[in-house]
């Protein structure tokens, strides 16, 4: 696969069709046919780099955040912005899809935001990050975990916004006397297959 001018940072894979799509610091991202290696469109319209691309079988089928501080929604088909949404105030680093409903979030500097599917109608800004947010992992319960630069990782309920849990990075001089932790869940429930 050749064809974009500088760093890759990002790439999915489309769930239902042989395509790839890469974003990079050349301020693009592009499809790519999987079995022929060939490329099908160079998506053009952000105007820095390009830092995260997620992929999904419904339309708008490619989303990406940049540097530029814009995510846009792309129609696969023609290769041209749907859509582009411009309520971060700076760079978006990170995009994730939620599995089961038509929702999806970004992450920037400071703050976590999440849209709804088609035309990325806002619904609500997770702030108290404080560090600039490089990735995001939703689950199927509706849990979302950002990471950030200064070693911390945020974990919060995805329907109401609320901020669960702040996880530190590691303190090396911590003992058991300095941090005492107690925590004993009530009932451990396992799955049956």
């Amino acid at each position: 696969y050749h064809g974009h001018l500088s760093a890759v940072y990002g790439l999915d894979l489309h769930p239902t069709i042989d395509v790839l799509v890469t974003c990079s610091r050349d301020s693009t991202a592009r499809i790519w046919d999987v079995r022929t290696k060939a490329g099908v469109h160079t998506l053009v319209g952000h105007t820095n780099a390009v830092a995260t691309v997620r992929c999904q079988s419904a339309e708008p089928q490619i989303i990406t955040g940049s540097h530029d501080t814009t995510i846009r929604l792309w129609d696969m088909v023609g290769g041209k912005t749907r859509v582009t949404l411009t309520n971060h105030k700076k760079s978006v680093r990170a995009v994730v899809l939620h599995p089961r409903q038509y929702t999806f979030a970004s992450g920037s500097p400071d703050n976590v935001k999440q849209w709804k599917f088609p035309d990325g109608n806002f619904i609500q800004s997770l702030s108290g990050h404080n560090a600039i947010i490089n990735t995001l992992a939703v689950n199927s319960d509706g849990v979302l975990v950002s990471g950030a630069d200064n070693g911390t990782m945020h974990l919060w309920d995805w329907r109401t916004g609320d901020k669960t849990i702040k996880v530190y990075r590691e303190d090396e001089t911590a003992t058991e006397e300095t941090h005492p932790i107690s925590w004993k869940p009530e009932i451990i429930k396992r799955k049956r297959f």
